[in-house]
């Protein structure tokens, strides 16, 4: 698969590594966003590039030397009785700038606690002659290594990057896709590259769901519990929450229900969840963030969401070989689970973009109870509400993923409904239509897939 995005990335790492006084680079993210590959990238012959793992700290050294004496020959014929003499010794030996790269650096921590201290300690004294860049998939003990004041290399890093997953147009790209298929693409494998490379390994995305996650032998099949082992403690009673929402229990009262807990026991969980990026909170437009009576948790990463929806419920189908269960779950709510992503990638592209002129900040969803106009009590609900940077203009948006709609009955439902809305009085009423297909007869403001893309880019 070719190479695509992190150019702001790449460009920050080269600059970093071309300075004139030697740098400590950190890179860090959740595992299969490529970030080894970006740093291979960008090092060049000249430089050390070593991955660890979870063997104890000599031997971690005796394989470290051996990489190093490609640069440096006969550079692991010594024996370093620990990582001080080890990088001092590199230092001693290099009379140029190098880089030495130290990948999945949690991994040396967890053996050798007192590294950290040991590095800060070469990084204060400021006489390395080498860039370093430490690169992690655990997300906790990244920050917590770099990014807690308590830590010993706080404030010792010159550049700290943390990778996103990569955004919608690039799947279009890197799988010559059309923008409708993109977009049920980007619904199933998130921004994730490595999982854009084993779809491309198949000939359909229909193909690659069964040879990858509907079955026991996928590579993805048990991928979650891959990544939790990287942050979480209990991973049985994580999987447990996510499973619970991933199958539609949005509420905090709902999740400490099904898990027979006080809600009070989740806070931490959910919190934990949310900053790795696997959870969202859904907090309606205009509604304070502290809220929690409003909020709904919701799965943030695609690829997530689709495996506890289609995978979890339908394992023990999985286990047996039984496709036809699973046919029929894919058949029956395949389609509205992309809708659901669709709308989130409607509020994205919305979000401190122009739409026909105007500058919108922050897209949400809105819901709630209304007075209609009997004067009775309606439930209505928009799936994108923005408002203008110059508060003159509120956008009210309509989310489908079907085939064909009639674009001036739904936008003249969605006029009805805003003008419901007490708050909506002070604004001038923007209706947005955004449609997998081209509505039945002229409508003016609609957006279909192939703009929201662009607005992406």
């Amino acid at each position: 698969m070719k190479f695509v995005d992190r150019i702001d990335e790449a460009a920050r790492l080269k600059d970093a590594l071309v300075r004139e006084k030697s740098s400590l680079v950190v890179m860090y993210g959740r595992r299969r966003l490529g970030k080894s590959t970006l740093i291979k990238r960008v090092l060049s012959e000249n430089d050390v590039y070593f991955l660890a793992d979870r063997s104890e700290g000599q031997h971690q050294r005796v394989l470290l030397a051996k990489v190093i004496a490609q640069v440096f020959p006969d550079f692991d014929k010594l024996t370093y009785p620990d990582w001080e003499s080890m990088f001092r010794a590199v230092n001693y030996r290099t009379d140029k700038r190098f880089t030495l790269c130290l990948d999945e650096f949690p991994y040396l921590v967890e053996q050798s606690s007192e590294l950290p201290s040991v590095l800060q300690k070469l990084v204060d004294e400021k006489q390395l002659k080498y860039n370093l860049v430490l690169c992690g998939s655990s997300q906790n003990m990244m920050y917590g290594l770099f990014l807690d004041s308590t830590a010993p290399l706080y404030g010792r890093a010159d550049e700290i990057m943390k990778l996103a997953p990569i955004c919608l147009p690039y799947i279009q790209e890197t799988l010559s896709l059309d923008a409708m298929n993109a977009i049920e693409e980007y619904a199933v494998w998130g921004g994730v590259p490595r999982y854009w490379e084993l779809r491309e390994n198949q000939n359909s995305l229909n193909d690659a769901l069964w040879h990858n996650i509907l079955s026991v032998n996928g590579t993805l099949y048990e991928e979650p519990i891959k990544l939790f082992q990287d942050d979480v403690k209990d991973i049985v009673k994580t999987s447990t929450i996510m499973s619970y929402i991933g199958t539609g229990a949005n509420r905090l009262s709902e999740i400490a229900a099904r898990c027979n807990e006080p809600a009070t026991n989740l806070s931490r969980p959910l919190k934990k969840l949310i900053d790795l990026g696997f959870l969202e909170k859904d907090i309606p437009f205009g509604i304070d963030e502290k809220n929690a009576k409003k909020s709904l948790y919701k799965i943030a990463d695609p690829f997530m969401a689709f495996y506890y929806q289609f995978v979890v419920p339908n394992r023990s189908f999985i286990e047996l070989g039984r496709r036809l269960p699973i046919e029929q779950a894919l058949t029956a709510h395949l389609s509205e689970y992309v809708s659901m992503q669709w709308e989130k990638l409607c509020r994205y592209a919305v979000t401190g973009n122009l739409v026909n002129g105007v500058v919108y900040g922050k897209a949400k969803r809105w819901w709630g109870s209304v007075l209609n106009e009997d004067k009775k009590p309606e439930q209505v609900e928009f799936d994108v509400m923005a408002e203008s940077l110059d508060k003159k203009y509120l956008l009210v948006g309509e989310c489908k993923w079907t085939t064909q709609e009639n674009g001036k009955q739904l936008t003249a439902e969605l006029l009805r409904k805003a003008n419901l809305l007490p708050f909506a009085k002070n604004y001038t009423i923007v209706p947005v239509l955004f449609l997998k297909n081209a509505p039945k007869g002229d409508s003016e403001n609609v957006m279909l897939p192939e703009k929201i893309i662009d607005m992406l880019q």
